[in-house]
């Protein structure tokens, strides 16, 4: 659109005066002017998790992302699994300033062109279509923007200059509507039971008008949105889904084509606005021998200073300089720029706080001991809440009462679930689709967020859990746990190991499945999303009675029942997931042996079978290097390994030597330190062979300080990259244990350092409960009530494209930045114990 027209000029200039700032394309292809940020599908919907809530055009408002989801969209609210188009192309325009993009939904056979245009303070956006509005989603297809609650909350907006107050806690309007009104989620998805319900919810608007201002008090979050077409009406999607977020939506006219919708969108941008400088540090503190280096992240536009100093705080809260010394300039990274302050010289015990300019942190302590107890909430608390087939408690309050005692029916063949679950064309086992499969209610762990057990997860976890027995002999009793009577009490004792009993109930699981169905499985999930959206307790997803197909749902004998929500089985048969089972239950023997004999003896004989099992079935060598191969080599790999350490037998030995160094040259990284892993087991000549593999690695770690400040592996996946980076800095520890003259030991402390708080957007310790400012919002089974569970990990930066890194600290439900995974966990375990091995030796 090169020249607007008079009477849209009008209706524009009418309400808003010419601004110097205006937006404009830059070299990243997004809009942008001081403080404002206007993303047009830089981010796109990835498919696999559908609706993140990290694509479409998106604002970041004086750096907070504080909108998302705009474009063409079916419903007025989208949950997770609504339908979402697909980007067919993307135009960026610079020299006239505007970006356009071809949405589709295929199986609507519909197209729509949505075009931002700069328009001095503000932006058009316009909804184009070269055909009508089929005529199946008249009154449902519209275009949305999503604007995020918490950024929100205890704000007013007003709307044709009415005023409201956002709701702090969902209460607008919703109605039933017939269920073939709704347009329909994707196959597999679908929100209704078995219980007959005809109906679903429809959210209706809480307002309507022309033109809507939010937070109008606010100069930070004010928005003015002005529709040149139909209303806007603003939605609480809270009311459908609790991750929900503000709607303001236009629905597309019927029968029209063309341009055919039309807003003003204009976000407040303060004249000058400079970001404040975050410092960046450990929450948990320093050990007095180990290097202090603060990283201070600084706006773009601002201009560093010249020192930093460091404060020591005595008995009398007395606040005495102790060191003050010029900063070092690092450089630009993403979308910020960077000094560094060592304070690495302090070597005496105490409190401890940094000021730069008029900002000073809060305090942390340099001690010997800032390691030593810094993962007993993890072990003591966040795993024992995540045990699945138990009841756990916690002195007054009751976790969860004891779930999935109807575990668990066989999924049915040929069918696409959600989240990654699936079936082929077979069961793989002699059950057929929706039979009961005996024996899998025992042990194992919630995944995540979620309550599904994932198999996968489990074998890293039970062999990370494995690691931390093995090196640190960690014997920590807190926890009472019973596996007959199937209870939990965390914060009671019992005279056994806390981490053998966690072990044990891996193993447990583990075992469950390789004697029900004679082979590893992907995992055990609910059938339908009204269950899987369960917040709260997960003894009441389920009516914990096997289904049986001959009774009335309202029947029950105490053991069967006509309510088929049992959980599913999904048992195809994946040769790599079974060469994890296996390492993780070689690797429990070990731990399990003088402890649970009869189990440690189960485990190693279910593995030792399973790979003559799987080796005369399927003798595959390495034939290519993508990622699904690396990940069947791994798990080969990890078999060999842990069978060659349980049994030191010579077949074990003879396939890891003949798989690992095709491995390291596919992925140094992946593969070096189950290579090193192995020097124990072989003659000399192995580990002198390793060592031009390790001073590559070495190499590669040290790219890591020229691409970024804090000098570590920082994930870019759509999933935020803590496990990525736990698993480096234990890596680190293991190579500079064997090789101590290539490898320093600062390439660990500087994961651990980052996990605590020493890195981009914010200094929070992104372990709850750990540090003095800490992770107090998270996506755990208690999301819902913008809590934590203390001890879990979450993964951390989510590196939003091009360059915006983001934590919410009040949102907990965007997942791939908050949610605890239990085999992050386990490896931080491992890591924080590495870390004071290397400084204080155990």
């Amino acid at each position: 659109m090169k020249k607007l027209s008079i009477l849209l000029m009008i209706l524009i200039l009418s309400r808003y005066p010419l601004s110097a700032q205006e937006l404009k394309i830059n070299e990243k292809e997004y809009f942008e002017t001081r403080g404002v940020n206007l993303l047009v599908f830089s981010n796109q919907y990835t498919g696999y998790f559908f609706d993140e809530k990290t694509a479409g055009i998106e604002l970041i408002h004086h750096d907070v992302r504080t909108a998302t989801g705009g474009g063409v969209r079916l419903q007025p609210t989208p949950e997770q699994w609504d339908q979402i188009p697909m980007v067919v192309e993307r135009k960026v325009d610079r020299e006239n300033n505007s970006i356009e993009v071809l949405l589709r939904y295929n199986e609507f056979d519909f197209n729509s062109r949505v075009k931002v245009e700069a328009y001095e303070d503000g932006a058009i956006i316009q909804v184009i279509l070269d055909e009508p509005l089929p005529e199946k989603l008249e009154g449902h297809a519209g275009f949305n923007m999503e604007f995020l609650p918490s950024a929100y909350f205890e704000k007013t907006y007003l709307i044709d200059g009415k005023p409201g107050i956002f709701p702090l806690y969902p209460t607008g309007p919703v109605e039933t509507r017939p269920v073939e009104e709704k347009i329909p989620q994707f196959a597999g998805h679908s929100t209704f039971d078995d219980k007959g319900r005809g109906e679903f919810i429809n959210p209706l608007p809480i307002v309507e008008g022309k033109v809507l201002t939010l937070a109008p008090e606010d100069p930070e979050r004010l928005v003015t949105i002005k529709s040149l077409t139909g209303n806007l009406m603003l939605y609480d999607g809270r009311n459908l889904a609790q991750n929900g977020w503000y709607v303001v939506r236009s629905l597309l006219p019927a029968g029209k084509k063309g341009v055919v919708l039309q807003w003003f969108l204009k976000a407040n941008s303060i004249k000058d606005w400079i970001r404040k400088p975050v410092i960046t540090y450990s929450q948990t503190g320093y050990h007095p021998g180990q290097n202090k280096i603060s990283v201070i992240e600084l706006d773009k536009n601002d201009e560093p200073l010249e020192t930093a100093a460091l404060f020591k705080i005595d008995e009398d809260g007395n606040t005495i300089k102790v060191l003050e010394r010029k900063v070092e300039r690092w450089g630009e990274f993403l979308r910020y720029k960077y000094v560094t302050f060592d304070f690495s010289d302090i070597k005496e015990s105490g409190l401890y706080s940094i000021k730069y300019g008029d900002i000073q942190t809060k305090p942390f302590p340099v001690s010997e001991d800032v390691y030593k107890s810094a993962w007993h909430a993890t072990l003591d608390v966040w795993f024992p809440v995540q045990m699945d087939h138990m009841f756990v408690n916690e002195a007054y309050r009751v976790w969860h009462g004891l779930p999935s005692r109807d575990d668990a029916r066989q999924a049915p063949v040929n069918h696409i679930h959600f989240d990654g679950y699936s079936m082929g064309p077979s069961t793989d086992t002699k059950y057929k689709s929706g039979e009961h499969i005996p024996g899998l209610d025992v042990g194992g762990w919630f995944d995540a967020g979620d309550f599904d057990i994932q198999t996968g997860h489990h074998c890293t976890t039970v062999m990370s859990f494995v690691d931390s027995w093995e090196h640190f002999k960690i014997d920590r009793d807190q926890t009472y746990i019973d596996q007959k009577i199937r209870y939990t009490d965390i914060h009671h004792p019992d005279g056994k190991p806390d981490l053998l009993q966690q072990i044990e109930h891996g193993t447990l699981q583990l075992v469950a499945q390789h004697k029900s169905v004679g082979h590893a499985f992907r995992g055990i999930v609910v059938p339908n999303l009204h269950q899987y959206h369960h917040l709260g307790d997960p003894s009441a997803m389920t009516d914990n009675m096997i289904y049986n197909p001959e009774m009335d749902v309202n029947e029950n004998d105490g053991k069967y029942s006509g309510v088929n929500d049992d959980r599913w089985a999904f048992t195809g048969k994946d040769p790599s997931l079974n060469y994890s089972s296996m390492a993780a239950l070689a690797a429990a023997y070990r731990a399990l042996k003088g402890f649970n004999d009869s189990l440690a003896s189960e485990a190693l004989s279910i593995a030792e079978n399973a790979w003559i099992k799987e080796h005369n079935e399927s003798g595959w060598e390495i034939k290519d290097t993508g990622r699904f191969a690396l990940y069947r080599i791994r798990g080969e790999v990890d078999a060999a390994l842990q069978l060659l350490i349980s049994t030191e037998k010579e077949n074990y030995k003879e396939r890891f030597e003949n798989l690992i160094w095709n491995a390291l040259g596919l992925s140094r990284i992946l593969f070096i330190e189950r290579a090193v892993k192995a020097i124990p087991y072989f003659d000399s000549r192995f580990k002198e062979r390793l060592v031009p593999y390790v001073e590559k690695y070495k190499t590669e770690c040290d790219e890591f300080l020229k691409e970024n400040p804090y000098g570590v592996l920082i994930g870019r996946r759509p999933w935020a990259g803590n496990h990525e980076l736990i698993s480096w800095a234990i890596t680190n520890y293991h190579v500079h244990k064997a090789f101590p003259d290539i490898m320093n030991p600062e390439y660990t402390f500087r994961g651990l350092s980052y996990i605590y708080g020493l890195h981009p957007s914010s200094n929070i310790s992104f372990v709850s409960g750990v540090g003095v400012y800490s992770k107090k919002v998270a996506y755990g089974g208690n999301r819902a009530d913008y809590t934590f569970i203390a001890g879990g990990v979450v993964p951390g930066l989510l590196m939003l494209k091009p360059d915006f890194p983001e934590n919410k600290e009040d949102w907990p439900f965007l997942w791939g930045e908050n949610e605890y995974v239990i085999d992050i966990c386990a490896e931080y375990i491992f890591l924080v114990n590495a870390v004071d091995d290397l400084l204080n030796g155990k």
